[in-house]
């Protein structure tokens, strides 16, 4: 039998070293598993509420029917939420920095889950409107959440966990539209809002119980005259281009509108820089690279939005109006499913690349992308597989953008106001899908070809919608060069 010859004093000195490590290996890997159950839930959070945005699109054309309503009604059930989410999240944003960041994802993600519920069990259309504008004040759930992660993960995992619940809002468009095709072939479209109820009940309850609140408040009060001042600018906007194809460009109310629009926002503006606690810090605005990142998001908000507008509702026209190919809902959007595959693996590899090359770099690289898949869909019409290409390209290009936006905002807002930041920045975007919502539907309903009883879109009013997206980002793209990275993170890179 052998026998140790070591000295007990270093035996006692190894045990003692050794635990300790043991220790913090232990605690970092406890660390770690917390901070991955964190982001699964505020990313579930994420992706219900972009979901919730996009469920309806492949169902939009048989609405009316099923509704006994308009065609023009059932828009805003879109249109309501686009305009609720517009409003809201420059609220809750304020809130956030107010009453915690945590709390109002909590209160948004509680809106979310009672807006399913109600269009869940009605099929009246002012009620099924009314559930959707509840289910737009979720739309903040997404800004709270990235600046939520901002503080509470571990700073390694900081852009990643960031990228991947920015890429959120397009990845939940994109499966919502095959899941909406899948459910509504075989029940009624209120189980989509079953769906999307219990999944906001089960992040809503993961939040509570896993995520802790961000540290630091700010105090003051909200601006609800801002908020009266911004609902009315933006509804004065999206209104008329909503109508401009049933009313026609030539009607005088399109032109009121958009002149009392352009006024009131003028007021808004003006308000806000007037006032000790305004709604919409503008003097973020003064920052070059935050107005640059927010004129891009617009851009980027358009053409990823147009994207769902424009894909399933191309692939189930008839054959007989010349590009169409009959497909079924399911297979409608069945086609975008790549497309948001290709989101969740390119977010990730966009946050790699804005430690290598800066976050204005990844923007435009992904803006130039979106724009070649765009360009991909204007000449390839002739089969499915050619357009779920250039569907998959947007995808790409939306995934690695959507990753870089929010690393730009955070860059060069100071720490106190980056919920605020945030919710600004997500406010822009919301304003770039309300527009493609709005003038991308005008676009399609204003040039038809008539098979039967039914007009369709024509072949040129889809190319046209998807020129003006391919245009939307390569002037984003040329934006974003303007912006320069900021010292601390070229330092940190």
């Amino acid at each position: 039998m052998s026998v140790s010859t070591e000295p007990p004093e270093t035996a006692a000195s190894t045990v003692a070293t050794t635990e300790p490590a043991t220790r913090r290996a232990g605690e970092e890997t406890t660390t770690s598993n917390r901070a991955t159950v964190q982001l699964v839930f505020v990313g579930l959070g994420a992706l219900v509420v972009a979901l919730s945005q996009s469920l309806l699109v492949p169902v939009l054309s048989t609405l009316p029917a099923d509704l006994h309503t308009s065609a023009s009604n059932v828009s805003w059930l879109l249109t309501s939420t686009l305009l609720v989410a517009a409003i809201s999240v420059p609220i809750m944003g304020r809130l956030g920095d107010m009453f915690g960041k945590r709390r109002m994802l909590l209160v948004s993600l509680a809106a979310l889950t009672l807006g399913s519920l109600l269009t869940a069990v009605t099929d009246n259309i002012a009620l099924l409107i009314a559930g959707r504008a509840i289910q737009g004040m979720a739309a903040a759930a997404i800004p709270l959440g990235i600046s939520l992660l901002m503080t509470t993960m571990p700073k390694e995992r900081v852009a990643s966990s960031v990228a991947l619940v920015s890429a959120m809002l397009g990845v939940g468009g994109a499966l919502g539209l095959p899941l909406a095709g899948l459910v509504a072939e075989h029940f009624s479209f209120h189980a989509l809002f079953w769906i999307t109820s219990f999944a906001g009940l089960v992040a809503l309850v993961g939040i509570r119980l896993m995520v802790p609140e961000a540290p630091g408040r700010s105090g003051g009060r909200v601006d609800i005259v801002g908020a009266v001042l911004m609902g009315s600018a933006l509804l004065t906007l999206l209104l008329p281009l909503t109508q401009s194809a049933a009313w026609g460009w030539s009607d005088p109310r399109v032109w009121w509108l958009l002149g009392a629009s352009a006024v009131l926002f003028v007021v808004f503006g003006w308000s806000q820089t007037r006032i000790r606690e305004p709604l919409v810090d503008l003097r973020a605005l003064r920052r070059r690279p935050i107005v640059l990142t927010n004129i891009a998001s617009v851009l980027f908000g358009f053409a990823l939005f147009a994207s769902f507008l424009g894909t399933a509702s191309f692939i189930e026209a008839p054959a007989a109006s010349g590009y169409g190919f009959g497909a079924s809902l399911m297979t409608g959007g069945l086609a975008l499913l790549p497309s948001g595959i290709a989101m969740i693996i390119f977010s990730p590899i966009a946050a790699r690349l804005i430690g290598s090359w800066g976050a204005p770099q990844t923007l435009a690289l992904g803006a130039v992308i979106v724009a070649l898949g765009w360009f991909m869909r204007i000449v390839w019409t002739a089969s499915l597989t050619e357009v779920i290409i250039g569907t998959t390209v947007v995808g790409i290009g939306t995934g690695i953008g959507y990753a870089a936006i929010p690393s730009l905002i955070n860059e060069h807002s100071p720490r106190s106001e980056i919920a605020a930041a945030n919710g600004l920045n997500a406010l822009f975007r919301s304003l770039g899908s309300s527009l493609a919502s709005a003038l991308g539907g005008s676009i399609l309903a204003a040039n038809t070809v008539i098979l039967g009883a039914f007009a369709v879109p024509s072949l040129t009013a889809y190319r046209q919608l998807f020129a003006l997206c391919a245009g939307a980002a390569l002037l984003a793209a040329v934006v974003v060069l303007f912006i320069r990275r900021s010292p601390e993170a070229a330092a940190a890179a």
